[in-house]
């Protein structure tokens, strides 16, 4: 059953201030939409439960990428397009361009944002293990004012988050200090072109004095949350590489990951996958601090 037009509202207020005023009028009525990307999938199935939409794709605040000596700044409406083109997120945060050349395809690209990324809470979001890694904040907005919160706090559950029914994301800040670190990022799909990941890997390391100064792994499909895999990192953190240690990663990762069976992959594939994409970055980090 597809959707009726006629049963649907959209209004385009045009400025920050009055989206957020409708929305405090009626919390949970409205829903903010930008690319649609994801909306427009539910609306075509006839799935789409709001029935009141918002239009803030013309929002020009939420759009900005703006770079501070400390951090970058990325407004919740902000193009995967844009973050492939912008010079220091390439240079700096390979992780977020790779990831976004990773979402969909080019039309996806120049239409699906950051923020409706994040705030779509899928687990198998291309974007948001990266965002772990390098410890992202959000900016959340509402009528009644502002607050940021870590990005590792947002999500409670499966498409479940702390954001409140009158509240918008504002803005993504990551933090401008991972210039000295290894980076790689893998994903796993059913092929090469537009796939939804079975297992995406996002990885930062640092080496000293030739053991891991500072590890950073997150992981996509392996949980009902985007993961942060904090254990396997205290498991490997102040060690130095060799076989024995990417053994005990890859068990430590079996053990934090939980994966399930689903149309596109099984558990058991996804596990075994998942230690072998930690085990690829450890001896990538191995390679490059031997040579830096």
């Amino acid at each position: 059953m597809r959707a009726d037009p006629a049963e649907y509202k959209l209004v385009s207020p045009g400025n920050l201030r009055a989206v957020l005023s409708l929305i405090a009028a009626d919390p949970a009525q409205w829903l903010p939409i930008a690319g649609g990307t994801d909306v427009m999938v539910l609306y075509a199935a006839g799935k789409l439960p709001n029935r009141k939409l918002i239009n803030i794709w013309n929002i020009r605040e939420l759009q900005q990428i703006e770079v501070f000596p400390d951090r970058i700044r990325i407004g919740a409406a902000c193009t995967y397009t844009a973050l492939r083109r912008h010079e220091i997120i390439s240079r700096e945060f390979p992780l977020m361009s790779t990831a976004a050349s990773w979402t969909g395809g080019i039309a996806n690209q120049n239409r699906g944002t950051l923020g409706g990324n994040i705030a779509n809470g899928s687990p198998a979001a291309d974007s948001l293990p990266a965002l772990l890694v390098y410890d992202a904040d959000l900016t959340l907005i509402s009528a009644r004012g502002e607050r940021r919160v870590a990005y590792q706090t947002f999500h409670t559950g499966y498409k479940r988050t702390v954001l409140a029914a009158d509240e918008l994301i504002r803005d993504i800040s990551l933090p401008r200090r991972f210039s000295g670190y290894v980076s790689h990022a893998r994903k796993v799909g059913a092929r090469n072109a537009q796939a939804i990941s079975k297992v995406c890997l996002a990885a930062l390391g640092q080496l000293a004095n030739g053991a891991i100064r500072d590890l950073r792994l997150a992981m996509g499909s392996v949980a009902p949350v985007p993961l942060r895999l904090s254990k396997t990192e205290q498991v490997l953190i102040g060690k130095t590489i060799e076989p024995l240690l990417i053994d005990a990663a890859r068990k430590s990762v079996a053990k934090e990951i939980r994966p399930i069976d689903d149309i596109r992959s099984t558990a058991r594939y996804r596990a075994a996958v998942s230690g072998n994409l930690v085990a690829e970055f450890l001896e990538k980090l191995a390679a490059e601090g031997a040579h830096a």
